[in-house]
């Protein structure tokens, strides 16, 4: 009867430490300020967030970060200007055409997180001594018109001395986030893909990485931070507290070999291997893919209007000063 007694008496208590346990969790979740991320897509390319979501950046910051994925820049800017998402991770390509079209609470760039493009080349078969030349004649699934894998597959192409529509086609017919699929169905002879969609997809044998599309391309802001003008106004404090975060993963990533860095963003990528996200993460780390500050550089800007310009995206040009906001990541290193 004593050791009844004795395990009721434990039972209760666990259950009351349980309850203790979940209600100091509920409140100390309740005390984050929560915010609505979207993402262009979901790639171990922006490292430095999901190191500063798996390691608690964002909760010492008192931040809860509720993510999605946009599959695509147009539909991320959608999220963002439609009350959706707080602040989205995309190409600034997307904020400029919001600028350029004269919207009055158009997006403010306040945080470069990728200094190259990073997508790569898929073929059906392998080829260790790729050239862009052997792409003459062949099909590419490069991503919608206007978005920036297609802007930057194109702009690599010419200045390796290729023209889509003369000796090369470009296939803009497939959204950005049914690439792979549809390449696995037998559309186009190549394509381009992120990591470690393209590292799996070449484990599985259904296809092999030829080139990185960011080596040939070269330096260019291409996945920022941005929000429209009056979210950043109107919560500077929580803006200056997610960059905080941000910049503690870049440094993370900066200062760490690609293996730690694997096993720090494992959570955010359940189905794919430490070694798989390691190995994609020394890709990009080989091309200098990462930023080691999200402060964009005037010239990198330019460099960046000049491929706007070469697709014919852009009719009119849209200042440094219009849409690039530094402030933020100034006065955190000056603090």
């Amino acid at each position: 009867m004593k050791k009844l007694i004795a395990v009721i008496l434990i039972a209760a208590f666990c259950l009351v430490c349980t309850a203790a346990l979940l209600t100091a969790c509920t409140e100390k979740e309740s005390d984050l300020t929560t915010v609505r991320l979207n993402e262009v897509t979901h790639s171990v390319f922006y490292a430095p967030l999901y190191v500063a979501l798996n390691e608690g950046y964002f909760e010492d910051e008192g931040l809860k970060i509720e993510l999605t994925n946009g599959g695509g820049a147009d539909k991320s800017m959608t999220a963002v200007l439609s009350g959706q998402a707080d602040i989205g991770l995309m190409g600034p390509e997307a904020a400029i055409y919001v600028k350029a079209a004269g919207s009055n609470n158009y997006p403010m760039v306040f945080g470069q997180l990728t200094n190259k493009d990073g997508s790569f080349l898929i073929g059906r078969s392998p080829d260790e001594n790729f050239s862009w030349s052997s792409l003459v004649g062949k099909e590419i699934i490069g991503g919608r018109p206007g978005g920036m894998p297609a802007m930057t597959l194109e702009y690599a192409m010419h200045l390796n001395g290729l023209t889509d529509g003369e000796n090369v086609t470009i296939n803009y017919d497939v959204q950005f986030d049914l690439i792979a699929a549809s390449f696995e169905s037998g559309v186009g002879d190549m394509c381009t893909m992120f990591e470690p969609v393209a590292s799996t997809y070449e484990q599985e044998g259904k296809g092999y990485i030829l080139t990185s599309v960011g080596a040939a391309a070269g330096e260019v802001p291409y996945t920022c931070f941005m929000a429209t003008k009056n979210y950043i106004s109107e919560n500077r404090d929580t803006v200056l507290k997610f960059m905080r975060a941000i910049i503690r993963g870049i440094d993370f990533v900066t200062e760490n070999s690609s293996e730690a860095i694997a096993e720090a963003l494992s959570p955010s990528f359940p189905d794919t291997s430490v070694e798989l996200n390691a190995k994609a993460i020394d890709a990009y780390k080989a091309i200098d893919a990462y930023k080691t500050t999200p402060v964009m550089e005037r010239e990198d800007y330019d460099k960046f209007l000049e491929i706007l310009r070469f697709a014919g995206t852009l009719e009119t040009d849209v200042a440094f000063e219009d849409i690039i906001d530094n402030s933020i990541a100034a006065e955190l290193y000056e603090g």
